[in-house]
């Protein structure tokens, strides 16, 4: 399936669920007049990113509420993904990915590795997911994860063999003190690791990252996609909101997987296999 997906590299206001929706919905609407058919923003975007104890007073759910009126109607034009803190039915609080589509509002993604280290802290706020599979869109198989989930490994190969010809990261990476804007060392870093995981999975990867400052804390931006040969198609600007647009082409895919078969020749079983076995040796 071929489609044109856009990229929304925004800044959030914390605890303002109701100004970040307005921002959205601008940018919803260039999506829609660049003719994109999916859209994809930040990690937390609906609510910002350092929410910590307002967690509970801003997790909503995904099913139709006072806020999400102008994005369902939108959705009917353009399938929407963003971050926001769910509630889930048992109450647990989740830092999540929601998704658009079609006058519905989906859970998607509850982030798997919420991050406790360094600067992070976000296991005293959210739970942990506890499931990786594809979303099935009406534009395809969509891998979803967010942020730390991207560097296990094991997710992204995962989402592949579940069928996903996109896998799609929704990220709050803040600047770290090395590097200049042009020679950052996290934007190398994450760069680097997706043209990885899509040249070994043969998909694409679509990388959204936020901007702004957040209680001293300032993102880089920096958003991409690579094709599912490894090569980077488009980056947003460092620092700076933007908007990107990038044709999603099934041929790509198709085409990276024939001419380099090691994705179609891999052998999940094998794997598993081998985990058990390893996992044995190293209990003893």
């Amino acid at each position: 399936m071929n489609y044109k997906i856009a990229i929304a590299q925004i800044d959030s206001t914390v605890g303002s669920i109701e100004k970040n929706i307005q921002h959205h919905i601008a940018y919803v609407q260039k999506a829609i007049a660049k003719k994109a058919k999916v859209i994809v923003f930040p990690e937390l975007s609906l609510t910002g990113y350092s929410v910590k104890d307002l967690n509970w007073d801003m997790a909503l759910r995904a099913e139709p509420n006072k806020y999400f009126t102008e994005l369902l109607k939108l959705s009917k034009q353009i399938t929407i993904i963003l971050g926001t803190v769910e509630e889930s039915k048992d109450y647990g609080i989740f830092n999540s990915a929601f998704l658009f589509e079609d006058g519905k509002v989906h859970s998607a993604h509850r982030k798997n590795y919420p991050p406790t280290y360094g600067m992070f802290e976000e296991m005293r706020y959210f739970s942990q997911g506890k499931d990786v599979r594809v979303f099935d869109s009406k534009f395809g198989r969509l891998g979803i994860l967010i942020c730390e989930d991207m560097w296990h490994m094991s997710l992204p190969y995962i989402l592949a063999h579940d069928g996903a010809d996109v896998i799609i990261s929704l990220t709050a990476s803040p600047t770290r003190l090395s590097g200049s804007s042009e020679e950052l060392a996290a934007a190398n870093v994450n760069h680097e690791q997706h043209r990885a995981y899509a040249r070994l999975l043969s998909t694409y990867i679509v990388f959204a990252n936020r901007v702004g400052f957040e209680d001293g804390i300032n993102f880089w931006g920096g958003s991409h996609v690579v094709g599912p040969n490894g090569d980077s198609i488009a980056t947003a600007k460092m620092f700076e909101e933007d908007i990107i647009v990038v044709d999603i082409d099934e041929n790509e895919i198709r085409r990276a997987r024939r001419f380099s078969r090691h994705f179609i020749d891999d052998s999940p079983e094998f794997t598993i296999h081998q985990l058990k076995n390893a996992l044995k040796r190293n209990s003893k």
